[in-house]
């Protein structure tokens, strides 16, 4: 199965011109599942929280509609991240499409800093889906420090874990070996790149996409600056054994009775 990220540098509000540039390199290339960053169609900082609604869309809006055609024709499943808006909620959520017209959403559970200011706190939980034959789940960007959400996903059956991210601290591309180690599935972590100056706002977007085995090895990584599609051949079955030697088991062995704490 050909698993790939995209990594470009979205411009703040220009949807139409981010779908353009999305198009222009998913067409560049053939793969059977490609991860884009979080927020791809809109870019990230927003100065406000009208903004954020403003720039928000439908499940069922432009946005989506566009990826579910680029889907179909390219014969490309995709995940995606996007604001969504719900009543009068909006959400930093990531949609699975599949050329089929499947269409999964995944809503934020962790807000990373002033994205509390812009979103509402996620209410989806960490779902599961059915792509063909293969387990999908999804987390967006700073999901990744709290090893819950990977591992809620792989006890639920996910084999891919697809992460949207704008990512701006350093920490996540050397962790997320370890997530994918420690529940053996396979991560595909989609960074964007570039800089944004609004609202009193100034980030630098750190790039290093990368996927990772179950055996916690790097089988594609990108540069911090580079816009890329990287693309590798995995086996998903191979994230159906959890097996670590002859006699351990991480999902046999675990002993839940212990791990119970507080909330």
């Amino acid at each position: 199965m050909k698993t790939g990220f995209v990594q470009f540098a979205p411009v703040f509000g220009e949807v139409r011109k981010n779908l353009a540039a999305i198009e222009r390199l998913v067409s560049s290339t053939r793969a059977d599942l490609l991860v884009l960053p979080e927020l791809c169609t809109t870019g990230y900082c927003f100065a406000s929280k009208a903004e954020a609604r403003g720039l928000a869309e439908p499940s069922g809006g432009l946005s989506l509609r566009f990826l579910k055609r680029l889907s179909r024709e390219q014969e490309v499943s995709l995940v995606a991240g996007f604001a969504e808006r719900e009543g009068s909620r909006v959400y930093n959520s990531a949609a699975l499409i599949t050329p089929e017209g499947q269409v999964g959403i995944y809503r934020k559970s962790h807000l990373f800093w002033n994205e509390k200011k812009w979103f509402s706190p996620g209410d989806t939980g960490f779902r599961v889906f059915r792509m063909g034959s293969v387990n999908i789940g999804m987390m967006i960007c700073f999901d990744w420090i709290f090893p819950e959400a990977a591992r809620t996903l792989a006890l639920r059956g996910a084999q891919i874990i697809c992460h949207p991210s704008n990512l701006v601290l350093p920490h996540c591309p050397a962790s997320m070996p370890v997530r994918a180690l420690e529940n053996r599935v396979f991560t595909v972590t989609a960074n964007r790149t570039g800089r944004e100056r609004r609202g009193g706002q100034d980030l630098r977007f750190i790039g290093r996409s990368l996927i990772c085995g179950p055996d916690r090895r790097v089988l594609a990584s990108a540069g911090g600056k580079e816009e890329c599609i990287k693309v590798v051949e995995v086996d998903p079955a191979r994230a159906l054994d959890k097996g670590m030697t002859p006699r351990n088991d991480l999902f046999r062995d675990r002993r839940p009775g212990f791990y119970n704490v507080p909330s």
